[in-house]
C-alpha cells in the first residue's frame, strides 16, 4: 500500500527496511531516525522521540476481509455480521446522507 501511494504522487524509494507490524515500525524509526508511513491510530502509542504529521489529500484506504467458519453459531458472530451488513448498506465512509 505504501509504495502503490508513494507511485502515485511520483516518489521512488528504495526502503533500507520492510516490516509487518507497528511494533517493529516504532523501534526502527526511534532507534535508527527512520521514517515510516504508519496509520493514524498509530499516533497514541509513539514515543516522546518520535513525532508524527498526517499526509495531506485523500486518506490512503486498505480493503479488509472478515473470515469465520460456516458452521460457527455464535450470537456474537451474528451481531458482528449484523454490523457489517449495516456498514455496506451505508456505504463508502465519507458518503453517507446526513440525517
Amino acid at each position: 500500500m505504501v509504495e502503490g501511494y508513494l507511485a502515485q504522487k511520483g516518489i521512488a524509494l528504495t526502503p533500507s527496511h520492510r516490516v509487518e507490524n507497528v511494533a517493529t515500525v516504532l523501534s526502527l524509526v526511534a532507534s535508527l531516525r527512520g521514517v515510516a508511513l504508519m496509520p493514524a491510530y498509530v499516533e497514541a502509542l509513539l514515543p516522546w522521540s518520535v513525532v508524527s504529521r498526517p499526509l495531506k489529500g485523500e486518506a490512503l484506504t486498505i480493503d479488509l476481509a472478515v473470515g469465520y467458519r460456516a458452521d460457527n453459531s455464535s450470537p456474537v458472530l451474528k451481531t458482528f455480521l449484523a454490523g457489517l451488513d449495516q456498514l455496506i448498506a451505508a456505504g463508502p465512509a465519507g458518503t453517507r446522507q446526513a440525517r
